[in-house]
């Protein structure tokens, strides 16, 4: 059975689906389709994950759903799952998300940050994260390996010598030692403007935000949920205004008694570290999806993602080897300037 049949039957053995009508809601960077079922009747609308089986497993979804709802935020309420066929059918938190949101009115950026920051601490403090996959450091090096194969050899066409590829090496050692070192909490892993949406309680969407994308949470480092969130690699701030953010989380995140360092300069150098190591697997799964899966709409977010590595590898001493090395790659001149 095809999975457009299959679909089709789904709804319609789930949602009574007599003048229901199935568009399409959004698809990701996997093999995952959304559909939002929409009724005649005035039903709310709901949502179908499509996730071949083959490809993705729904479990995982079910699981970390179910942990954000009773920690209080806000996500998709699993309504019917049918694991082995691989669909779920969700509520549906609507249409808006932070990214449209922001390009149309960047004045709203502060109070949808604030919700977005209050939310993450809200999850940190109080989803069970002692059952998910650990963020180890086999799976910190994997994500960091996808830099040499998909970015740097097939998409930018640069041969790496030995004397390269151990500079990468350092560079990934040093990265994950500093994650793991931190404390471990409940990781969304891509909390991010394209996963959050715009919601009001007045409208039965919950409170904002809504949160979306959660199947590969883990346990790990506490600054990676806030790096996914400021250092997006779909939306850019000044450091100005990225700092204040960053400070209204640690000092709410102090509050809520999570273990965030005493020192904010400390923090804020983790975080940064935190923020290269995943900019640099971004980098990789960017030039994947274009070159392994035929998805050109990220080649644009590159340049984003390149800046944010630079910047980081500039303001750090230990980096310079690796900064020196995407020099070469993008064919720019070396940089110089190191804080720390």
């Amino acid at each position: 059975m095809d999975r457009q049949h299959a679909l089709a039957e789904f709804v319609a053995a789930r949602c009574a689906a007599s003048g229901a009508r199935v568009e399409p809601a959004s698809a990701d960077a996997s093999f995952r389709r959304y559909f939002r079922i929409r009724f005649d009747d005035g039903r709310p609308s709901r949502i179908v994950m499509d996730a071949p089986p083959e490809h993705e497993d729904c479990a995982p979804f079910v699981r970390a759903a179910a942990l954000l709802g009773a920690c209080g935020v806000n996500v998709p309420r699993v309504l019917e799952a049918d694991l082995a066929g691989g669909f779920l059918l969700l509520t549906d938190l609507g249409t808006r998300t932070y990214l449209s949101a922001l390009n149309a009115d960047g004045a709203s950026a502060d109070r949808l940050y604030r919700d977005a920051i209050d939310a993450l601490v809200r999850m940190q403090a109080h989803a069970a994260a002692a059952g998910l996959p650990p963020y180890d450091r086999t799976l910190l090096m994997r994500e960091m390996e996808l830099l040499p194969v998909w970015y740097i050899e097939r998409h930018r066409g640069h041969v790496l010598t030995d004397a390269d590829r151990a500079t990468l090496a350092s560079a990934f050692g040093l990265l994950a030692d500093a994650a793991l070192a931190q404390p471990q909490v409940f990781v969304h892993r891509d909390y991010h403007s394209r996963n959050l949406m715009v919601c009001s309680a007045d409208e039965g969407t919950g409170a904002n935000p809504g949160i979306l994308d959660f199947q590969d949470a883990v346990r790990g480092p506490i600054t990676y949920d806030l790096v996914s969130l400021l250092r997006d690699a779909y939306v850019e701030w000044p450091e100005e205004r990225l700092l204040d953010w960053a400070i209204r989380y640690w000092e709410a995140a102090r509050a809520a008694a999570l273990p965030v360092d005493p020192s904010f300069a400390d923090f804020y150098r983790a975080f940064e570290w935190m923020g290269l190591q995943r900019h640099l697997k971004v980098l990789g799964i960017f030039a994947r999806l274009y070159h392994r899966d035929a998805k050109d709409q990220y080649l644009g977010d590159l340049p984003l993602v390149l800046r944010y590595v630079r910047r980081t590898c500039v303001r750090y001493a230990a980096f310079a080897g690796l900064l020196r090395l995407l020099d070469r790659v993008e064919g720019v001149a070396p940089g110089t300037g190191y804080t720390f």
